[in-house]
């Protein structure tokens, strides 16, 4: 039995994420998020549309967004049901699959009449008017994102995991200049299956641990291991490269990604719109359990239909147990249990990765997702 504890972007078709550099932060940004953020109650999701007064009762006719807020994090201060955000905000379909960009400062009006949230503006006569997210173009502020960015940032910018198919086509270090055994910063390495010399910056990662699908024992992904950077300065097969930086020794046979600048997350939170069932394959950071503020890989990807801003519950298996109860000794399987929510932002083509929000007892390999 597990303890109880407090508990996108494209860059070519390269999937990944891998334990590695930046763990250490993620740690501390863990733990901030969760003393941020404390766990709500987890209300069931209405089958259809929106109930009257789906606020809660301590939120306020007016809120003033201020930096550190998130949308997930103002969702679940002030509504019942988190996930009825899109309703609440009278969007679309389209409208969810695009950023929605609200900032530091802005005023956003909760109107319990009509059971709405909006932003407020100001007309040219002064008069107070209801204005859209929008993205702004000149701004000294960011827009707020959907879940704590400095928790997630290590794993949009690095490779984790890599996903089968994506590791049979990766390109890969072939040879260097000097014959050496081992690359440093500064060597030139010699790299086949390079094919778009538009792309110029790279990491290199090593294939680690397999990770296989718990419903069909296959391997689906790979751990990667960091390695380092290159810069392309001749295109070709191979192609040549200069080591940038390095954080463990490099050689040939080692793989390349594109280099990934991290983007902002800041896509409303919602339930898919088709019906996801799915499990964990791993959890990140080097240990076997995930609680709140952690990362886990699931086997489900846009192929899917997952994508970014999603929010899927966690369910738990129930435990076999012998009843003796009644003077015999016989096996009884205990009902799976709803653990929590993950909140999914960084999606391949058969895995994704997601930030558990909230977990009453920590999530496992294993453990179910689906829609909540």
């Amino acid at each position: 039995m597990r303890p109880l504890r407090d508990k996108n972007f494209s860059t070519g078709a390269l999937a990944a994420t891998l334990v590695m550099l930046g763990l250490v932060a993620l740690g501390q940004g863990r733990s901030a998020f969760a003393q941020a953020n404390p766990a709500p109650a987890m209300a069931p999701v209405p089958a259809q549309g929106v109930k009257s007064d789906p606020f809660t009762a301590s939120a306020p006719t007016r809120y003033t967004v201020v930096r550190g807020d998130t949308l997930w994090g103002i969702a679940r201060r002030f509504l019942k049901n988190p996930l009825e955000w899109p309703h609440i905000w009278r969007m679309n379909r389209d409208q969810i699959k695009n950023p929605h960009w609200i900032y530091p400062g802005q005023v956003i009006v909760i109107d319990r009449l009509n059971g709405t949230m909006y932003l407020e503006g100001r007309g040219a006569d002064g008069s107070m008017i209801r204005v859209e997210p929008e993205v702004r173009v000149e701004t000294s502020e960011k827009a707020i994102p959907s879940i704590p960015q400095d928790v997630i940032e290590p794993f949009l910018s690095q490779p984790l995991v890599v996903e089968t198919a994506t590791m049979r086509s990766a390109p890969r270090i072939v040879g260097s200049k000097d014959d050496h055994v081992v690359l440093a910063r500064g060597d030139t390495a010699y790299v086949s299956g390079i094919t778009d010399p538009s792309v110029t910056s790279y990491q290199i990662y090593r294939p680690g641990t397999a990770l296989k699908d718990p419903e069909t024992n296959e391997v689906i992904a790979y751990q990667a291991e960091y390695l380092g950077a290159a810069q392309l300065t001749r295109p070709g097969d191979p192609a040549t490269l200069v080591v940038t930086s390095f954080a463990q020794e490099i050689a040939p046979g080692d793989r390349l990604v594109p280099s990934a600048q991290p983007v902002l997350i800041n896509y409303v939170p919602h339930a898919p719109a088709s019906a996801i069932k799915g499990r964990v394959i791993t959890t990140l950071g080097g240990v076997g359990y995930a609680g709140r503020g952690a990362i886990v890989v699931m086997n489900r990807g846009a192929s899917d239909g997952l994508e970014i801003g999603n929010v899927l519950a966690v369910q738990t298996a129930g435990r076999t147990i012998t009843d003796t109860s009644n003077g015999s000794r016989e096996e009884i399987k205990l009902p799976d249990e709803r653990n929590g929510l993950v909140f999914v932002f960084r999606v391949f083509d058969h895995i994704s990765y997601a930030l558990v929000l909230d977990a009453d007892i920590e999530v496992e390999r294993g453990d179910v997702v689906l829609n909540p």
